[in-house]
């Protein structure tokens, strides 16, 4: 797991036929849209500004240090191509963008879902676009020996992938719903680690297993309890595909500080961009990745290779630590002063992470003027000062360099 916890941050893209619906990537299930509706997306899907090394430039100028993508959403459409299916791009999609993000750096994962709306022996259920009507006998058996050869497929045929990243299992949940007995993941993952020795597996197979836990969409308050590492997956807008309506955009102040609270946890956050149908991020997806860029230029330090700390922050601040290094967010800025408890005597310097220069460590005495307001601080407490003005930065970090 090392590259794992060292990364922090990564990319998640969710991209394929529903971009050209441009309103959710369940659109063909909230809309109950039949195969013959929802086909006029697969007949006109024509990414023809799909440049995926602008993709991994933008997330390796954001920080990020490894990306998933959607090679098969529950839709059943599929970017690669796959001899298993004409239900794919007219080009191979896959092998252009994970080439580009391994010429930057970018460790690679395969999102797959294990639904598919498309195929015709998936069995009607809970989530299908078709639930309310008669589909007639569909043999699952099929299906998933389909599914089995699809993961084979993608592991055989574009060299080391890192993460695989399977969605999702709903297993009790209502009319037709499907667990690791109709997926037969013990097989499935079986197979993905036979394919590639060392790959991380999630924990949506439904065994209740998994090299890393995926909270979707939520901050754990305390963190995800136990020691499995996790990976928090997060919207920029609330939507995983392309929704040109939506304007539910996270500002980058709350983007950065969602990465900062993960990391002080021991988590990772996977940040998701949904391009459209033309190849393209939008605008407001760039400008996000850059504002979170400007931050992690500067204080990336505090992320990668950090995690979280047996210190208690003070009142909205976080700390990561690496090594013997500790890094105090400040998610609002206090006031002259910030009280560390428990670092008194422990910090031999502290400065700001973004221009490295010096916070002052300062003895507070109860008998000074209005300083006997402060008399009840513990004594191992350790006091900085710091100035009036905020730092200009979306969240300041000071470095403490521990004894």
């Amino acid at each position: 797991m090392s590259w794992f916890t060292e990364a922090r941050f990564g990319l998640f893209i969710h991209w394929g036929i529903y971009a050209a619906a441009a309103r959710h990537e369940w659109v063909r299930s909230y809309e109950r849209l039949t195969e013959e509706q929802y086909r006029r997306y697969f007949d006109h899907f024509d990414p023809d500004l799909y440049d995926p090394a602008a993709w991994a430039d933008e997330a390796v100028n954001a920080g990020m240090k490894y990306a998933v993508v959607t090679s098969k959403h529950h839709d059943g459409f599929c970017l690669w191509d796959s001899e298993l299916t004409g239900y794919k791009a007219r080009r191979d999609l896959l092998a252009p963008m994970l080439d580009a993000f391994r010429e930057r750096g970018l460790r690679t994962g395969l999102y797959y879902s294990l639904l598919d709306w498309h195929h015709p022996d998936f069995p009607n259920d809970l989530y299908h676009p078709q639930r309310d009507e008669d589909l007639g006998e569909r043999d699952i058996r099929k299906y998933t020996d389909y599914m089995h050869g699809q993961v084979r497929e993608l592991l055989t045929r574009y060299g080391d992938i890192d993460t695989m990243w399977f969605d999702f299992s709903y297993e009790g949940r209502g009319f037709g719903a499907k667990g690791p007995r109709e997926w037969r993941s013990e097989e499935l993952e079986r197979l993905v680690r036979e394919l590639r020795p060392g790959i991380l597996v999630n924990n949506r197979l439904g065994l209740g297993t998994g090299d890393f836990t995926t909270p979707e969409q939520v901050m754990p308050p305390g963190g995800v309890p136990g020691h499995t590492p996790w990976e928090s997956c997060q919207t920029l807008n609330g939507s995983w595909g392309y929704h040109r309506d939506n304007q539910d955009w996270k500002p980058v102040d709350l983007l950065v500080k969602m990465l900062v609270d993960t990391v002080s946890k021991g988590g990772n956050m996977l940040l998701n961009v949904g391009p459209n149908a033309r190849g393209e991020f939008e605008p407001r997806a760039i400008e996000r990745l850059r504002g979170i860029g400007r931050w992690m230029r500067l204080h990336s330090r505090s992320i990668h290779g950090a995690g979280a700390s047996a210190y208690e922050p003070p009142q909205d601040c976080r700390y990561t630590q690496r090594g013997d290094r500790l890094y105090l967010h400040l998610l609002s800025w206090p006031m002259k002063y910030v009280h560390l408890a428990g670092l008194g005597g422990r910090v031999r310097y502290a400065q700001f992470l973004h221009d490295a220069s010096e916070v002052p460590m300062v003895a507070i005495d109860p008998k000074e003027p209005f300083h006997h307001y402060l008399r009840g601080l513990p004594e191992d407490t350790l006091t900085l000062q710091l100035p009036i003005t905020r730092p200009d930065v979306t969240v300041p970090v000071v470095e403490l360099f521990l004894a």
